[in-house]
């Protein structure tokens, strides 16, 4: 299979309304779509957002590292997807958010190739030929705002079928989140509530955060120390917490989590494709920690569209259980780039939502090029 044309659409995409977390606030999604032809006349779509906090991307940055694959492709006979993310790495050192978009293209043109949907093609890589049909996803809803509104919110979406809910801390104090934590997890019993700091807390705040009676119900706490923190850090939270310890920023991919695996300093990832770098490190990096009897949250960076969501479902579809719920953000869009949306059905997420074939989603260039971001134009090679 080769390349014979490469379109690069820089987008801005606002959301319904800001999300505030620990260290950022987001009012739109900056994230770059790529579609790329083949010499069959197919086209395959990819989508990776900037992360300045989680991966280091700016627009401009991930831009400049995805024009350079692009323009470099062409020359490369794609045939074996195993091997697709090392002839990247072959022409580019790094730059995993960048690879994972060209990766996901490249996939949705093989999956096309072959007539069947991405998420049977991964099932395949551990099934062989057998086939599990996929059970429907549930879908993870954020809270965030004032807590009259995160109790609205959280009466509004569980009527309409949400179990799954992770908290935003860590932009207050100590005190406030744990009352937040206490109120939420008391209206929300039974279901599984989850709290996210984006790695604001200090180790001693962590620890107290997890040894509270406030937190005691909560499913897993995500990212409460920074990244950068230590292991002997990690260790020693894991050790004091009274609750599963998730991670997000730490983990990159299959390397970290056999590192935290063997130090003992967490329960399970929340696994995002900018940062393993495509779907099949996500995919083993997934393998490893169901096999190994660890939990995981798939997520995509707040906030991307459907096209991201449905590759990152993909993952979820073909493992057949993701515990810690789906994170899948174009729900927080003003609207998304493709006629048919991927939407929560009873705060589920249903394969049958998803095209027969590739990726899932194919997305209407009108609507793509309507939410092209300010001073930037389509780049093709």
């Amino acid at each position: 299979m080769k390349i014979t044309q490469a379109l690069i659409f820089p987008l801005s995409i606002p959301l319904i309304e800001p999300i505030k977390m620990a260290k950022e606030v987001i009012v739109d999604a900056k994230t770059v779509l790529v579609c790329l032809t083949d010499d069959g006349g197919r086209q395959g779509w990819g989508e990776a957002s900037v992360a300045p906090l989680m991966t280091g991307e700016t627009l401009d940055s991930l831009l400049a590292s995805i024009k350079y694959l692009a323009e470099k492709i062409r020359t490369t006979e794609w045939t074996e997807p195993k091997i697709f993310i090392s002839q990247l790495d072959a022409i580019l050192y790094g730059n995993p958010s960048a690879k994972s978009c060209l990766e996901m293209a490249l996939l949705d043109l093989y999956t096309q190739k072959k007539s069947i949907p991405l998420w049977k093609y991964l099932q395949s890589l551990s099934n062989g030929n057998a086939v599990v049909s996929p059970n429907r996803m549930p879908l993870l809803r954020m809270l965030g705002g004032t807590l009259d509104k995160e109790i609205a919110d959280a009466k509004t979406f569980r009527q309409a079928g949400f179990k799954h809910w992770k908290i935003k801390i860590g932009l207050l104090s100590l005190d406030e989140d744990l009352h937040r934590v206490k109120v939420l997890s008391e209206l929300l019993k039974d279901d599984v509530v989850s709290v996210d700091a984006n790695g604001a807390m200090s180790l001693e705040d962590a620890i107290r955060f997890c040894e509270s009676l406030e937190a005691k119900n909560l499913s897993f706490a995500e990212q409460l120390i920074n990244a950068n923190s230590s292991l002997d850090d990690f260790v020693l939270l894991k050790k004091h917490s009274a609750i599963p310890i998730a991670l997000d920023e730490s983990i990159h991919g299959i390397q970290e989590i056999e590192g935290f695996i063997k130090a003992k300093a967490f329960d399970g990832a929340s696994l995002k494709l900018i940062k393993t770098g495509g779907v099949l490190e996500a995919w083993s990096c997934a393998q490893t920690l169901c096999e190994k009897g660890f939990k995981l949250n798939l997520a995509c960076k707040v906030a991307e569209t459907s096209l991201s969501g449905a590759a990152t479902a993909s993952i979820g579809f073909a493992l057949g259980e993701v515990p810690w719920g789906f994170s899948m953000s174009n729900q927080y869009l003003k609207f998304d780039i493709c006629d048919k949306p991927l939407r929560a059905n009873q705060g589920y997420l249903d394969c049958a939502q998803m095209n027969a074939v590739g990726v899932g989603i194919t997305p209407n260039i009108d609507r793509v090029k309507d939410a092209m971001a300010q001073g930037y134009s389509t780049i093709q090679y």
